[in-house]
């Protein structure tokens, strides 16, 4: 049986396009980063004016040969799997998929052929290509600290947003409706972009009673940032066992970071 697997041309063919650890493989993946990159870079040239009035007809053929490269990668990823359609949603997945609709979507809504640019995070490939797979493994441990703090940081932010609003209203009354708090949604921005410490300075209290609100406001900004990077930093630390994967991705659906001593894949059930 295991005979019959490895002689099959969808192994073979599940071998290059998955996996980098022979050379066809990593021809593969070095190729289609080049692919990638020009075609990225290709759209940016196409958005200049001067450019897109002497080669727009160039820079259109050169998009429809990515777009029609890409697609035919996209299909022959999903049939070399035994489930494409863990391989559909998954996170790279969703990004391939991402990589080829704006051209189609062109077709029927103008301008769309702009998202193009969101092939770019298909260079996240050259993980792989580089024996690196452990930075796609840190990208999804970060990834889980995020969605574990998720809850306690979107109360964080409800409170933050009542703040803003109080603070807000106070300043309006306090300025008296001039000096730029026009209105209290006026006044909302302006204690946003304080709290936040970003101060863009377009408007600032002009009496020492606004003053010492924005005084306070400011004071509380650098408390509330840190809020958030020790519940983010709590769930990192908590999800720090689950930290090393192995490199190589299931043959069934196509997907990564396994634990070292796995024996089956985690997210469809295949034996690896």
């Amino acid at each position: 049986m295991e005979k019959e697997q490895q002689s099959s041309w969808q192994y073979r063919l599940h071998q290059i396009i998955y996996e980098s650890d022979t050379a066809a493989g990593k021809a593969f993946d070095v190729s289609l980063l080049v692919l990638i990159i020009t075609s990225i870079v290709v759209v940016m040239m196409d958005s200049i004016g001067k450019w897109h009035l002497l080669n727009g007809r160039l820079f259109f053929t050169m998009e429809w040969i990515f777009t029609t490269l890409f697609t035919i990668e996209y299909i022959l990823r999903l049939i070399c799997i035994k489930k494409p359609w863990k391989y559909v949603f998954s996170f790279l997945g969703m990004i391939d998929l991402l990589a080829i609709i704006p051209s189609y979507l062109s077709i029927v809504f103008a301008g769309a052929q702009s998202l193009l640019v969101f092939r770019a995070l298909r260079l996240l490939r050259i993980f792989r290509i580089f024996k690196l797979s452990h930075f796609l493994s840190e990208m999804q441990f970060l990834g889980g600290a995020i969605k574990g703090s998720l809850r306690k940081i979107s109360i964080f932010m409800l409170v933050v947003l009542t703040l803003v609003i109080i603070m807000g209203s106070v300043m309006y009354l306090v300025e008296k409706g001039e000096h730029g708090f026009d209105s209290i949604p006026d006044s909302i921005y302006w204690a946003i972009v304080t709290i936040t410490t970003v101060g863009y300075g377009d408007i600032s209290p002009v009496t020492p009673a606004g003053k010492f609100v924005a005084s306070l406001i400011m004071l509380m900004g650098y408390g509330i940032i840190a809020v958030p990077t020790g519940i983010l930093t709590n769930e990192m630390a908590v999800a720090m066992r689950k930290k090393e994967t192995r490199a190589d991705a299931c043959l069934s659906c196509g997907r990564e970071g396994h634990d070292v001593n796995a024996k089956f894949c985690k997210f469809c059930g295949a034996e690896l």
